[in-house]
């Protein structure tokens, strides 16, 4: 329901949905991807919140303005972590968050958040990590191998959830791909009037948010949406050209392809914005269903899987390692898909890793 409304908010020339039992039924999808700023927001700018019922207005509008707060809190803290890593000499670069709001949606509450991320340099890690923890973010998530990024949180009085702040050195996990993040620095330019605060080009960002939706499988309309608002805003300022010819040096060619054909499939309205200069492909596998949670298991959905995770590289070495990867996950991400159990040896939790996977395989295969 609710991408029939986003395909509407992106092409003035569609009128907006009259039927009620639509917008009830688009609010429980919104709420779903929690997407509701973004939607406020754009209706709004537009003018044609009017438009639609005042029980959804008053919904969108009410979740809107939590966003807002939190967003306004954020980025606060993150004015104050950017000051430390200034004073201290550390290069940075805020990535997503309050920043990408603010520059590409045009208000700090158009696009809701809860954490902090930033881009440093590998080489100054232990520096920024001290500078975090030092502001209270002393709460450290295990560390897991060949990532790119470390996190840290602190409890927040009056709230369940901790605000984490997350460290990234790289975009991608080492060793799958050949991208050079030198070249993101490269380009940043400072923020104001300091000198280690830096902001990635207009091309870079669309670059990681394309990497960003990837790397979740596009698994929610927020990062269509990212990839949308980009193209909308920047339209033929964006270098599609320059894309592939560096996605291919860096061997990120079909995971840009595959997430923008998957983006542009979904949203064809995009084609008289941007034309999309790559090969089609005729199937993508993506499903709307399964990311929806509608509890959809179908031939497709496995191949998309096995897409996501081993196919979706530019060399065989790079899918090698990713099949291992998920073959022999390490200690730490094993304890993403279970509950470790003390004194077991990590053979044992493999052996109950595989278990898992070959139920769970199972079990979806025969409700077909």
């Amino acid at each position: 329901m609710v991408v029939t409304l986003i395909q509407a908010l992106y092409d003035s020339r569609t009128p907006l949905p009259e039927d009620v039992k639509f917008y009830k039924q688009a609010l429980e999808d919104i709420e779903f991807f929690a997407i509701y700023s973004q939607i406020y927001h754009l209706l709004k700018q537009q003018g044609r919140l009017e438009q639609t019922p005042p029980f959804f207005q008053e919904q969108l509008k009410q979740k809107y303005n939590e966003s807002l707060y939190l967003n306004m809190f954020i980025r606060n803290q993150t004015e104050q972590i950017l000051k430390a890593f200034e004073d201290a000499g550390i290069n940075v670069i805020p990535l997503k968050g309050v920043t990408f709001a603010e520059k590409y949606f045009g208000h700090i509450g158009a696009r809701g958040t809860s954490d902090i991320d930033l881009l440093i340099k590998a080489s100054d890690l232990e520096t920024a990590v001290n500078c975090v923890k030092a502001l209270g973010y002393t709460v450290e998530e295990e560390y897991i191998p060949s990532h790119f990024h470390c996190s840290f949180s602190k409890e927040l009085p009056g709230s369940s959830i901790p605000l984490t702040v997350e460290l990234h050195w790289g975009l991608l996990k080492e060793n799958t791909s050949n991208l050079q993040i030198d070249e993101f620095w490269s380009q940043a330019k400072p923020v104001k009037s300091y000198s280690y605060i830096k902001e990635l080009s207009d091309y870079h960002t669309f670059y990681m948010i394309c990497l960003h939706g990837w790397k979740h499988n596009l698994n929610s309309l927020k990062y269509f949406i990212d990839i949308m608002q980009m193209i909308y805003v920047l339209g033929n300022k964006l270098d599609y050209t320059l894309l592939v010819k560096d996605a291919a040096s860096h061997k990120t060619l079909r995971r840009i392809v595959r997430t923008l054909s998957i983006v542009y499939n979904l949203f064809p309205q995009l084609e008289k914005v941007k034309k999309f200069p790559f090969k089609k492909s005729t199937n993508l596998w993506w499903q709307y269903e399964v990311i929806r949670g509608m509890n959809v298991k179908t031939f497709r959905q496995y191949v998309n899987f096995t897409y996501f995770n081993f196919l979706d590289f530019d060399t065989v070495k790079h899918s090698l390692i990713a099949i291992y990867s998920w073959v022999l996950p390490s200690k730490v991400e094993l304890s993403f898909e279970l509950e470790l159990e003390k004194d077991r040896s990590i053979f044992t939790e493999y052996l109950k890793l595989y278990r898992k996977r070959g139920y769970n395989f199972l079990k979806n295969l025969l409700r077909r």
